[in-house]
């Protein structure tokens, strides 16, 4: 039996890991959920909307599944996803976009991975609001040192990229390509303009491919710019791309829009020991309460969560009762209609009974 820590999340969260887990349950693999709450439904009471409590029966369980948790725009609290990545210290994004059957998408057949790192760049958080003492001092200094001239009134973001957390992403990558039957990594970055960073990035990458060179798997690099309009054009040249955390955060989001939208993309975000699944998508406020959400991206978060527990049989039979269940149309959410009004469409539990009704007949 696995003891699996469950963030519900807010918004539509709950009634998405409600869908998961009658899934989940209906593979048949023994799992005692534990339930820990975050997000803004826990503010008032805890204070704070990542308690001890979650990071704490993470740390205990090593594996969590989560809600989408909504992040305020422009004020309130900083993003709790980057929360749990920052204190987990969860590197390593990893974001599959597949295309599934009757998905509406231009681009069938689409198999991508994409590997994140998760902890660096711009990302990081080391930010200085403008004309602040600290934003004015490091301005000074920056100008100083660089002898570069800063306009006033200047915000100033700051992107570390180091040689070891761009090391251990890339050896990530490399080993996921390896353990899932993948051929081809790409390495993406911005090395012609940002040679310190990004550059440090393409070097490390190169660095790592060598003490693969006997893997098997094939090893190239892209400029973001090139790399996206190469994604848009040929997709299938490419099969796992590993960026830093900027272009990671894009490019996911671009590669999960070939195969239909994020209603249908799953995530995960991995450690050293652990690791917390999640959907890509957020957390859809104004529709909670009305079993109305799409629950594809949720689930099959969780089937990157059994190949996690390396419960692949029952992994694989719930990805391909997703899949028939999209592919013969009758009881998905109304996104995944060819007509999003069509009256006919399922409620985000109904597609949810539908799936486990695939596993438990088969």
């Amino acid at each position: 039996m696995y003891t699996i820590t469950l963030i519900p999340g807010d918004g539509t969260g709950p009634e998405l890991t409600d869908a998961m887990r009658v899934c989940v349950d209906a593979t048949g693999v023994d799992i005692e959920w534990e339930v820990q709450h975050a997000g803004t439904d826990v503010m008032e009471e805890k204070g704070t909307p990542l308690p001890d409590e979650v990071l704490e029966s993470i740390r205990r369980n090593k594996v969590a599944i989560k809600g989408p948790i909504t992040t305020p725009v422009g004020g309130g609290f900083r993003s709790v996803n980057v929360a749990l990545r920052k204190t987990l210290d969860l590197y390593t994004c990893l974001r599959p976009s597949k295309y599934y059957e009757g998905v509406k998408s231009h681009y069938p057949e689409v198999d991508l991975v994409l590997v994140r790192e998760n902890t660096e760049d711009l990302y990081a958080g080391i930010e200085f609001e403008r004309r602040t003492p600290e934003c004015v001092e490091a301005i000074s200094q920056i100008e100083r040192l660089s002898g570069a001239k800063i306009a006033e009134g200047s915000g100033l973001s700051i992107k570390p990229i180091s040689e070891e957390a761009t090391a251990r992403i890339v050896r990530y990558a490399f080993d996921y390509a390896i353990a899932n039957g993948r051929k081809k990594i790409t390495s993406v970055h911005k090395a012609n303009i940002m040679k310190f960073t990004d550059g440090l990035w393409l070097d490390v990458s190169r660095q790592v491919a060598e003490e693969y060179a006997d893997s098997g798997i094939e090893f190239e690099d892209r400029i973001v710019d090139n790399m996206s309009m190469q994604l848009v054009q040929k997709p299938d040249l490419y099969d796992v791309l590993v960026c830093p955390n900027l272009y990671g955060d894009i490019l996911s989001d671009l590669c999960c829009g070939l195969v239909g939208g994020l209603g249908i993309a799953p995530g995960a975000n991995i450690g050293e020991e652990l690791a917390v699944f999640e959907p890509t998508h957020g957390s859809a406020p104004k529709y909670t309460g009305q079993n109305k959400v799409n629950p594809t991206a949720t689930i099959l978060s969780a089937v990157m969560m059994l190949r996690h527990l390396e419960e692949h049989d029952a992994a694989n039979r719930l990805d391909q009762a997703v899949s028939d269940v999209i592919r013969e149309g009758d009881t998905v959410t109304y996104d995944l209609k060819p007509n999003r009004d069509d009256p006919s469409a399922a409620g985000t539990s109904e597609m949810a009974d539908a799936i486990a009704e695939k596993l438990t007949s088969n």
